[in-house]
């Protein structure tokens, strides 16, 4: 079963920034720290999530193959077509016309296309006519809740 996107966005570039507070201390995900106050910046998140702009685009995720690996139905998923795949990188692959997100790997210098998720299979590049390695997952961002998901 292939990965589903249900939709692809290309990402328009614009002049204008949208600056949003950045505060400077890490936020510690064990004991918690003394609070404090301390909003010294801002931040992009153009700048800070998109290295190449005009070949970057936006797809949303259908599909739970890719779970384990943190990407959920639902999410937004960056991808940049500059990037060379390469071995353990999550890509955006069209097999036989069809879209799945997958990892690539290889095994004996074998091309597959691997799931993070139990109930899927391998893919052998092998047994499709027409592979394309169309860009390199680089983030994805999803909800925390469910309330806040966007479809």
């Amino acid at each position: 079963m292939l990965f589903l996107l249900s939709s692809v966005y290309q990402l328009k570039v614009l002049a204008k920034k949208l600056l949003l507070p950045l505060i400077s201390e890490c936020i510690p995900a064990g004991f918690p720290s003394p609070a404090e106050n301390y909003i010294d910046s801002s931040i992009d998140l153009n700048e800070e999530l998109i290295r190449n702009p005009a070949s970057t685009f936006f797809l949303r995720v259908q599909g739970e193959s890719m779970s384990n690996a943190g990407i959920l139905d639902g999410d937004l998923l960056i991808v940049d077509r500059s990037l060379e795949p390469q071995s353990g990188h999550i890509v955006v692959a069209i097999l036989n016309g069809c879209f799945t997100l997958k990892q690539l790997t290889y095994r004996k210098n074998v091309p597959y296309l691997e799931a993070a998720h139990p109930n899927y299979s391998a893919l052998d590049l092998r047994h499709y006519e027409n592979v394309e390695i169309w860009g390199v997952a680089i983030y994805a961002v999803h909800s925390l809740s469910q309330k806040y998901v966007i479809r």
